[in-house]
């Protein structure tokens, strides 16, 4: 009789070839992928989500007449495995990049008042493709101009599979490279916090190199944005849900899984109220804190270590105006509280006005700081970066609040963070928060749920299908 305890893979005598199903726990973007990946290679699965809805963090809801977004989400033309997520969905069209890279950035802490500056690329090799937009950038002097080229240059050098990179933080390397805290706030946390939902003093410096690296330094497109120009809900349920459908995967939501375990056949058992499911392979594709109440005994050697890996809040404040005053579709923003500020009129079926949503990452201050108190702070910010909105009447003021957003990219952290196989035949973890080499985005989702589908299917004995994993996966 089984103790419910798994089995190591030392012991089992190789791989099981004749199982060909798998329950995915979790309906985020990493389990939803890491359930196409292996249904289209040929496997039987279920997927199980606890919400009544699939996307995991990125996705929407109904206002009144207005369908929000809890949150907004952008990704980079060097989201590799994101781009093929939306192309596996059949939604790449609806979320379009930009042609090439251009930010908006609007000061408004300096005396001579409101100014506006650009991050933008030009048709150049790396590093020559940023040149022109960072010695003409006005919200830096131009000796820290010339040093934040400098400080690029000793970033492009580091070594990302150096593991002292995570045990010291991004601040404190900047500083020591002659980056002035303008430097910081006015360049490097304004990517930053947006990518890693940290500030530089507070992040690894192996993930915000990776960031960097990756995003600016490797190729010029790499850092083009793109977004949804439709709710995501429409993306991440909908669509989502046709491509598993029409891959045969069985998905109920409004489940919750109880437990996973090892049981006398030979095969995994996930309960959920009301109904045993049987499987040659699970994926747990849920946060960090679930996962670790879901691991049978012996699955890592130190599950404790889940409990250590700390979560940031990313805080989402909605204005709606009754009348247009934002011409562009987003901007970023210095001198000020508010972050990036993006116009979600369209997507949200708004048809009279405007619907700007302000993403505030980073956001332990406020997280818990009551809707009246965040409309006081918030619009008079919004009346000095925006001129027309003092004009305008505010027709709706509310806020999302997303507590444990991402994972913490504290320093340290990547120690603490397991890869998609466990010491368990058979069960597999997948998220944002899991090995990736990425930080907690989209495209770390996705990545997971691709490594624990290759996993699984290489311990089913299952071929990859040529259409998967056509990018270049983390290592």
């Amino acid at each position: 009789m089984s103790d419910g305890s798994p089995p190591a893979r030392a012991q089992a005598g190789g791989p099981r070839t004749a199982g060909r199903s798998a329950v995915v726990v979790g309906g985020g973007l990493a389990g939803i992928t890491a359930a196409l990946a292996l249904a289209d290679a040929g496997v039987r699965v279920t997927l199980l989500e606890g919400r009544p809805r699939l996307g995991g963090l990125a996705f929407s809801f109904r206002r009144g007449e207005l369908t929000v977004d809890n949150g907004q989400h952008v990704y980079l033309r060097c989201c590799t495995a994101y781009r093929w997520f939306l192309d596996r969905i059949e939604g790449a069209a609806l979320a379009p990049l930009q042609d090439r890279l251009d930010v908006p950035v609007v000061d408004v802490a300096r005396p001579a008042g409101r100014r506006l500056g650009r991050l933008r690329r030009d048709p150049l090799p790396v590093p020559l493709h940023l040149g022109r937009s960072l010695a003409t950038y006005p919200h830096l002097s131009l000796a820290e101009r010339a040093s934040v080229g400098r400080a690029a240059l000793a970033l492009k050098k580091l070594d990302l599979t150096d593991p002292a990179l995570d045990t010291q933080d991004f601040g404190s390397w900047l500083a020591a490279h002659g980056q002035s805290p303008r430097a910081v706030e006015a360049l490097w946390d304004l990517v930053g916090v947006a990518t890693l939902n940290a500030v530089a003093g507070d992040a690894s410096l192996g993930l915000a190199a990776m960031v960097f690296k990756t995003g600016l330094l490797s190729d010029p497109g790499a850092a083009d944005i793109g977004w949804a120009h439709v709710p995501l809900g429409e993306l991440h349920d909908r669509l989502a849900r046709k491509a598993l459908d029409s891959a045969g995967v069985r998905t109920e939501v409004r489940t919750r899984v109880t437990s996973v375990s090892y049981n006398e056949n030979g095969a995994w058992s996930v309960q959920v109220p009301g109904e045993t499911l049987s499987a040659d392979a699970v994926v747990l594709a849920v946060p960090q804190r679930e996962t670790h109440e879901l691991l049978p005994p012996g699955a890592l050697d130190a599950p404790g270590r889940l409990l250590e890996i700390d979560t940031a809040p990313i805080l989402n404040i909605h204005v709606v105006y009754d009348r247009r005053v934002l011409a562009r579709p987003f901007f970023s923003a210095l001198g000020t509280p508010v972050q990036w500020v993006f116009d979600r009129t369209h997507a949200s079926g708004l048809r009279a006005g405007q619907y700007l949503a302000l993403s505030q990452s980073a956001a332990r201050d406020e997280i818990d700081t009551p809707v009246a108190d965040l409309r006081e702070r918030y619009l008079p910010e919004l009346e000095r970066l925006i001129p027309a909105t003092r004009a305008a009447e505010v027709q709706d003021f509310f806020v999302t609040r997303e507590r444990t957003a991402t994972f913490a990219p504290t320093p340290g952290v990547g120690r603490l963070r397991p890869g998609a196989r466990t010491k368990a035949r058979g069960l597999y973890l997948a998220g944002a928060w899991t090995a990736t080499g990425w930080p907690a985005t989209m495209e770390g989702a996705v990545r997971s749920g691709v490594s624990a589908a290759d996993a699984a299917l290489s311990a089913l004995g299952r071929p990859r299908p040529r259409h998967l994993f056509e990018f270049e996966e983390a290592a």
